[in-house]
């Protein structure tokens, strides 16, 4: 009994004493971080601090006004900080706040351990040349310092990007991020991505270009050891949910990218209002694309593409047209354009690359009645670069129509390119072809045989004469059945 009795008073001069200890260093924290508030001007030390980041960016870096705070934690508050490269801005932030280890100070150190920023905006451009606006002639094999932050945060942040090569827009509004665990041991900048690691979650509600909206993002993202994982699944794309990501190795000498991404049962009206506001299509479709590629360039990138991508859809309709009625006029009215129902095997997200230079005003333009498709497929296997057609056809009421040929995304072209009318065998009764670049195509007219008239069914057996035993070679043999 006495034993523990002694225990017991023991450990209750060990509390008092931990009591005590840890109570001090509280007392002696407030008191220093008291002085430091009450006795330093820190906007004395501004032209020192905007000197040293600009050093340290390269870049030319001001602030509006500086502060110092004790609680929580010691730090230094920035107000009105702006980042200028060559007279442009970079970057800013209504405010951004930076807390300090305490007891490194008294070491002559300054440690990091949070950065928080309100309102931050990032505007990125790249010019004609190449070249971004943030770099610099020392960017390349520069030394970075040592990173090791607990924490990085920001609210109310914009991001806004312009390509003067490709004409691209990029806006990305009302983001906010929490990054935990920013380390990075410091050295060449060349070896970033290799020796970066990171847990982060970014949310942004939007984001636009000139092209189409996409809402909700919600991103987690992990980096280590040259590894990064991006992944997300509450992205609003064309009025459905989406879901992807990226997983990117840096491990090697040449980066490697596998990026998949699925987007079911989107609208396909809501694709269309990124080209017209008028109504033109209803019903949903499914979109699924598995890519892998490497490569240090985006030259590199393009040409490394591989892996395959799939549209596919059923029961569409294609409003302010008659599809099967304008086929079967096709022989005497010749106003008939094929590639226009080409159209619907690329939409989606892969369209808006490839159809950026068409004219769809054809399409649009209201000559009466509606198509109904029954069904749609558009498979395309990537390879170096080039997505060849595996399986891309549709059907209507009474026709099929399919499509062979290649989309050279190194060359932004199109390779071979046939659209064609085809029977319940396959065999081609009207077909049409499409080449060049996909900025500025080339559209041939549709080719019929001669001599031959009435409605676009009849050329299917009256082509057969031509063939020897009435045998053609067959032009489709895909999942799209011949209609009923």
């Amino acid at each position: 009994m006495r034993s523990l009795l002694s225990r017991l008073r023991s450990m209750g001069k060990a509390k008092k004493i931990i009591h005590f200890a840890v109570a001090s260093i509280i007392g002696f924290y407030i008191l220093v971080a008291a002085a430091l508030y009450f006795f330093v001007d820190a906007n004395s030390y501004k032209p020192r601090l905007e000197a040293a980041a600009s050093a340290a960016l390269k870049m030319e870096v001001s602030v509006g006004r500086l502060g110092l705070g004790f609680f929580p934690g010691l730090f230094v508050r920035l107000e009105d900080v702006h980042v200028r490269n060559r007279g442009a801005e970079v970057a800013s932030a209504k405010a951004a706040r930076l807390g300090i280890g305490l007891i490194p100070l008294f070491q002559n150190k300054i440690e990091i351990k949070k950065i928080s920023l309100n309102g931050p905006g990032i505007t990125i451009e790249r010019g004609r040349d190449g070249k971004f606006n943030f770099e610099t002639p020392e960017t390349a094999g520069g030394i970075l310092p040592s990173l090791n932050v607990a924490k990085v945060s920001f609210s109310s942040g914009t991001i806004h990007y312009t390509d003067a090569q490709s004409g691209g827009v990029f806006e990305a509004v009302d983001c906010s991020m929490d990054m935990h665990h920013l380390q990075h041991p410091g050295g060449s900048s060349q070896s970033l991505m290799k020796s970066l690691s990171f847990t982060a979650q970014l949310a942004c509600a939007e984001i636009r270009t000139k092209e189409f909206t996409v809402s909700d993002l919600k991103v987690m993202a992990n980096a280590k050891n040259g590894v990064f994982d991006l992944n997300s699944d509450t992205i609003t794309t064309f009025g459905a949910q989406s879901e992807g990501g990226i997983h990117a190795d840096f491990t090697g000498e040449v980066p490697h990218y596998l990026v998949r991404y699925s987007l079911p049962q989107f609208q396909i009206e809501e694709f269309f209002k990124t080209l017209t506001p008028d109504k033109v299509a209803d019903g949903s479709m499914d979109f699924y694309a598995t890519l892998s590629t490497r490569g240090k360039t985006m030259s590199e990138i393009r040409q490394g593409l591989e892996g395959q991508i799939l549209l596919k859809g059923e029961n569409l309709t294609l409003n302010s047209r008659d599809i099967d009625q304008e086929l079967s006029r096709i022989e005497s009215s010749q106003n008939f354009n094929l590639v226009d129902v080409a159209a619907f095997f690329v939409v989606g997200p892969i369209g808006l690359v490839v159809t950026k230079g068409y004219n769809f005003g054809s399409i649009f333009q209201n000559s009466g009645g509606h198509s109904d498709i029954r069904k749609l497929i558009s498979l395309w296997n990537v390879e170096h670069g080039v997505a060849q057609s595996e399986d891309v056809a549709l059907a209507t009421n009474e026709n099929r129509i399919a499509l062979h040929g290649g989309l050279d995304f190194v060359n932004e072209k199109f390779n071979d390119v046939t659209v064609a009318v085809i029977d319940d065998e396959g065999c081609i009764g009207v077909q049409q072809q499409i080449h060049g670049s996909f900025k500025k195509p080339v559209v041939e007219k549709p080719g019929i045989l001669k001599g031959l008239s009435g409605p676009v069914k009849s050329l299917y057996d009256k082509a057969r004469s031509y063939f020897p035993g009435g045998e053609c070679q067959v032009f489709y043999a895909g999942s799209v059945a011949p209609p009923k």
